[in-house]
């Protein structure tokens, strides 16, 4: 399969879909951005269960924004809604292989069991009046 790109509008509903989501942030200025394109299409090609988003930082600059996006390229990847990894920079292409085996290995019932802990708790000190985060 090939990259896909995604604006604002489409981002969400890409992110929280089940399986694998990886988002590779670019502009076309961008020498590392271009040396990390072919790696990522590579890797799209390689994998077909896995989604390869790009979004265009020079045209989603609210989307870029407002997820902090500060440095690009910037590659975040999402398992079954959840954010699990995002670092500015171009990979080579064995660590983004490596980076693909550990978010297919991650334990997501447990990822999801200490998510809905740390939301029950924050629930929680919110009861009672307590600071928060």
């Amino acid at each position: 399969m090939s990259t896909i790109e995604i604006t604002k509008d489409q981002f969400e509903d890409t992110v929280l879909a089940d399986g694998i989501v990886l988002v590779d942030f670019w502009a076309s200025w961008c020498g590392p951005c271009k040396t990390f394109a072919p790696i990522f299409e590579e890797a799209a090609e390689k994998h077909d269960s896995i989604t390869f988003a790009k979004v265009n930082t020079e045209v989603e600059q609210e989307l870029s924004g407002g997820l902090g996006i500060q440095s690009i390229p910037t590659i975040m990847a999402f398992r079954d809604g959840v954010q699990v990894f995002a670092q500015p920079g171009a990979l080579p292409a064995p660590a983004l292989e490596d980076l693909i085996s550990q978010i297919e290995a991650l334990d997501m019932e447990a990822i999801h069991e200490e998510i809905a802990r740390h939301q029950a708790e924050h629930d929680h000190d919110h009861e009672h009046g307590e600071a928060c985060c």
